[in-house]
């Protein structure tokens, strides 16, 4: 079991890794990606203290160097849901479930919605995970919305063992599966009754007994229920603490400025304040 699991691995998750290592406490980093997409993009950034101009990219070679040199490393793997058991906290990953003692949300803001109908048919027919949940539609009519190429071995995955696969990428230059059938079309609508029985693309519709999204993250209130979240938003204190005991949340993902700086004073912020959680559980 992990002291501290971090979910996320922009500046926020790196400032709090940094310092839960630093604090001696064990821990846990998953991300659906290696560094932050959104700092790597930024061409110039002007208002870090210390580095007056310095480009997204280089920015984010230091930040992972300073976590590298303390023997931090990032777990590429998407986290489908957080769940409290016993006063500890499960997480389910793509191929296997961790335990810690606390957790840190740092999932910055993601410009994608969930789907109209995703929360609502969530466990019946909605699934995150093709290696978890695959088996439970062998021979099954599924939809498998893809967002990056990475996710394409696990849509090759779930083909495989589909009666029948519709293929629906959100991207340039997929190479679909050869026993699916490709779908470019948006997604308007999923419906059903007391599981999913549809993926509507406006006035057309495919009949599906589930259908899989593949993409890099899981809005927070569909990663641990019983979140508050406003906005947006996860709501915290000024120590980052949420509304569920042990989990805290820093970065972008707690609401504006949506600024490195702020996200990495957060960070630190909810490093100490799950360090002081710990403290007080002992």
């Amino acid at each position: 079991m992990y002291d501290v699991a971090i979910i996320g691995s922009g500046p926020a998750g790196i400032s709090a890794a940094i310092n839960l290592k630093i604090l001696n406490k064990s821990v846990i980093w998953y991300s659906g990606r290696a560094d932050s997409k959104k700092v790597e993009l930024s061409h110039l950034i002007r208002n870090y203290p210390a580095f007056p101009e310095i480009s997204g990219k280089k920015l984010n070679e230091k930040l992972r160097k300073h976590a590298l040199n303390l023997g931090l490393e990032v777990k590429e793997e998407v986290v489908t849901g957080v769940y409290e058991t016993d006063g500890y906290f499960t997480l389910l990953v793509q191929n296997e479930s961790v335990t810690a003692k606390s957790v840190i949300l740092c999932s910055g803001v993601e410009t994608g919605k969930p789907l109209d109908g995703e929360d609502e048919f969530l466990g019946r027919g909605v699934s995150y995970c093709a290696t978890c949940d695959g088996f439970l539609y062998k021979d099954k009519k599924i939809a498998i919305l893809i967002t990056d190429k990475k996710y394409e071995h696990e849509a090759g995955f779930l083909c495989g063992l589909a009666k029948t696969a519709y293929f629906i990428p959100q991207y340039k230059g997929y190479k679909a599966p050869e026993n699916a059938e490709v779908i470019l079309k948006k997604i308007t609508r999923l419906s059903g009754g007391m599981k999913l029985e549809k993926v509507e693309f406006g006035d057309e519709t495919a009949e599906v007994d589930g259908i899989f999204i593949l993409r890099g993250f899981v809005t927070p209130s569909t990663l641990v229920h019983g979140l508050r979240t406003e906005n947006g938003h996860i709501s915290v204190d000024r120590n980052c603490a949420t509304n569920i005991v042990g989990i805290f949340a820093a970065g972008d993902c707690t609401g504006r400025p949506y600024q490195i700086a702020k996200a990495i004073g957060e960070g630190n912020v909810a490093a100490h304040s799950a360090v002081e959680y710990l403290g007080n559980r002992e």
